[in-house]
């Protein structure tokens, strides 16, 4: 059995997926360490795959790679050459095949784990639509109904912002990220769980509704589509999310590797 592994490196978090056709069968994440070299990601990486019991007969038949921190990049780019030299990789970069038109004013800023959600959305979805990708910061991205990536909004991440008000607050602390009992908090924990939670779902409705509202005639024919490490924290309690996709940038690097495989 030949499978496809695809590697989404984040500012936070590395996600690995290894894919059986269309179909995620194994699935990994990670601390993004930009220390780590590509013999220490070479390491790790044969760990994992050797404790799966579902890869007991498999081979590693092509990687696709993404990543928005560019250290790490270049030692993925030299573990793939150095440990799976005799398998396609595919690296989203400049050159690489997207089908995913950008139209921004610098299109080399957009990162490209955007581009890949882009696509896996507008094959699954259809357009237009808007991501909503929860990691480091919270991204919203737009496609028109032609699939062009036509623009986005940033806004500071869960993390962060849990990290800065523990940081600034004296009597406040990171607390679990879980959904409190009410809204109405009857303690500092949970006031601050629910600050958080209600908070940001506020925050993705009021920008999803103002991005519709640009991106299409009529806001409802608009698909929202949640994804990243916090979508499920946050997803159930926004009210504009229409799907939560978890492998929305997996499916995407898939997609891409299949339109930049060379031909047999």
């Amino acid at each position: 059995m030949s499978l496809l592994l695809t590697i989404d490196v984040g500012n936070t978090h590395t996600v690995l997926g290894l894919f059986d056709g269309e179909e995620v069968i194994e699935h990994w994440r990670l601390a993004t360490d930009p220390r780590r070299t590509a013999d220490e990601i070479a390491v790790v990486l044969q760990g994992l795959l050797a404790q799966s019991p579902l890869l007991k007969n498999a081979d590693i038949g092509g990687i696709a790679i993404c990543s928005t921190v560019p250290s790490v990049l270049n030692e993925m780019r030299e573990m793939c050459r150095r440990y799976y030299g005799d398998v396609t990789a595919v690296i989203v970069e400049p050159g690489v095949r997207t089908g995913v038109p950008v139209r921004m004013d610098n299109p080399k800023e957009v990162g490209s784990d955007r581009i890949v959600n882009a696509l896996a959305a507008i094959n699954l979805f259809g357009g237009p639509c808007i991501i909503v990708d929860f990691g480091t910061a919270t991204s919203f991205d737009a496609v028109s109904a032609k699939g062009e990536y036509i623009g986005a909004v940033t806004a500071p991440g869960i993390e962060i912002s849990v990290d800065a008000l523990a940081a600034a607050g004296a009597q406040l602390h990171k607390v679990e990220l879980v959904r409190p009992r009410s809204v109405i908090a009857k303690n500092t924990v949970e006031a601050l769980q629910a600050g958080i939670i209600y908070g940001f779902a506020g925050q993705v409705d009021g920008i999803v509704e103002r991005m519709a509202a640009e991106l299409a005639d009529d806001p409802d024919d608009v698909t929202v589509v949640a994804t990243g490490g916090y979508a499920t924290l946050v997803s159930g309690e926004a009210r504009s999310i229409d799907v939560h996709e978890p492998w929305l940038t997996l499916i995407g690097l898939r997609l891409i590797y299949n339109r930049n495989k060379p031909m047999n």
